[in-house]
């Protein structure tokens, strides 16, 4: 079923209708950002689970996480130009990367602690050596869907920090092939994501 989904985004992507107003040639695939990327990506995969783990799924309730989640990514993009020191110069990547955490590890978190089952009253009342057990167990299995599930959001969000930061990134690539009918490209992209959500498949199978 998955691999019929995938082959229909494939055939979509290589069936684009209709032509641009203007001619236009695709982008450049910023490779200067596929760094930067992959490390925001393996952050954000780390410090969520983390959070859901120490807190459990309780941290779903938390108003204080709401209010974190609440602002969107434009709002945390606007806020960090208006606290970016002038004499630091642009934010760069550095400050895309802040940006982007803080856009994105609330909500994030709340997925996972969501997706957590509840621990009363097992494995609380087998103490605390249970609780971590169970909890790294359930995190492990949603580990892999949650990133698949996931990754498309955050392209999302990365292209709203890229427009206002002035920085091409993954996320203004996709939709500047989107734009284009960059038949190719787009393709590219989405057997990229394919790829990713077959390998996660083989990681839920050795978490079960």
């Amino acid at each position: 079923m998955g691999l019929g989904v995938w082959a229909i985004g494939l055939a979509l992507a290589l069936g684009l209708p209709g032509a641009t107003w203007k001619q236009a040639r695709p982008p450049l695939f910023p490779w200067e950002m596929l760094g930067p990327t992959l490390l925001a990506v393996a952050a954000l995969s780390l410090l969520a689970p983390t959070l859901a783990w120490m807190v459990g799924p309780n941290l779903a309730q938390r108003r204080s996480l709401a209010l974190l989640e609440a602002p969107p990514d434009l709002l945390w993009a606007g806020l960090l130009l208006a606290l970016w020191p002038a004499a630091w110069g642009p934010p760069g990547v550095m400050g895309w990367l802040l940006a982007f955490l803080a856009a994105a590890l609330p909500g994030e978190a709340r997925w996972l602690a969501q997706a957590m089952p509840g621990e009363r009253p097992f494995p609380l009342a087998w103490g605390k050596a249970a609780v971590s057990r169970v909890r790294c167990l359930v995190l492990a299995r949603l580990w892999g869907r949650w990133i698949v599930a996931r990754l498309p959001v955050w392209l999302t969000a990365t292209l709203v920090l890229e427009r206002i930061l002035g920085m091409p990134g993954l996320g203004t690539d996709w939709m500047t092939r989107v734009v284009v009918r960059d038949r190719a490209g787009l393709s590219l992209w989405v057997l990229a994501l394919a790829l990713l959500w077959v390998l996660s498949q083989s990681w839920e199978g050795e978490a079960a």
